[in-house]
């Protein structure tokens, strides 16, 4: 080992008997704060009007359109697409709606430069192929906690599209503070699997939308829709529609479909 001066080490003691003690190091407050929540999930949606011939739509949706989308996901960049059709609406009328399609995005952000690359504009231009009854696109966020989607052609789902009502902020005060509390209450009576709320910000084309907001409950199969909507509590949510939705709305069931 090698020897350490005495001089040296008498020093070093001295300084440190004679020293003022070190002010302590300021404290690391970035460690104590929380991450800053996500941002909420963004979509890009188009909700088909009953096509002239749903035969010519389904074949050219499946065998062209469907694919072209798979295409350019890559390049669009979102993370989950959900396509649905339209069986009824909730009272066993003919549906109001032919089909909806949904491509989410991590963020507004991220689907406002996906909707801006030449690859959405390829599968935009290419709903005039096969959209032959029209349709409306529109934007808009997650209003509740995102979940993970659900799958399977057996999945069934009610879903209510709200219109723009008179008061936008008596909506939403009810909303949130009576009405979604109530959907959670009769949650294991109806015996939903997953609810999905959101808000439309605009149309595509950046007018002003054309639906205010939509609701949507999930089950595992038409079966198990059907008796959860039949519920007293089902029936309760039904009936409190009218205390807040004032504009109107269209209240459908349909079921998701991965293949023709």
């Amino acid at each position: 080992m090698r020897p350490v001066r005495l001089l040296s080490a008498v020093a070093l003691l001295a300084l440190a008997a004679c020293s003022k003690p070190a002010d302590k190091p300021a404290a690391d407050t970035t460690a104590a704060q929380p991450a800053p929540p996500p941002p909420p999930m963004a979509f890009v949606t188009v909700i088909y009007n009953t096509p002239k011939s749903a035969q010519a739509f389904e074949k050219y949706y499946w065998e062209t359109h469907v694919p072209l989308v798979g295409q350019k996901q890559a390049e669009i960049g979102f993370v989950a697409a959900e396509l649905t059709r339209f069986d009824a609406t909730l009272d066993g009328k003919a549906p109001t709606y032919y089909r909806q399609a949904v491509l989410w995005f991590n963020s507004m952000a991220d689907l406002e430069q996906g909707i801006a690359t030449p690859g959405f504009k390829a599968v935009g231009d290419d709903l005039a192929n096969f959209a032959t009854g029209g349709l409306s696109a529109l934007v808009g966020e997650q209003t509740n906690d995102a979940s993970a989607l659900l799958s399977g052609d057996t999945t069934a789902f009610v879903t209510v599209i709200y219109n723009h009502p008179k008061d936008a902020a008596a909506f939403e005060s009810y909303y949130a503070a009576t009405h979604v509390p109530l959907v959670g209450q009769g949650a294991a009576e109806i015996a939903f699997t997953r609810a999905e709320l959101t808000k439309f910000a605009k149309n595509l084309d950046g007018t002003p939308a054309a639906f205010y907001r939509q609701a949507k409950l999930y089950f595992p199969t038409a079966a198990a829709l059907k008796t959860g909507t039949g519920t007293a509590a089902f029936k309760a949510v039904g009936d409190d529609l009218g205390k807040f939705a004032d504009g109107g709305l269209t209240a459908l069931v349909g079921h998701l479909t991965t293949k023709p």
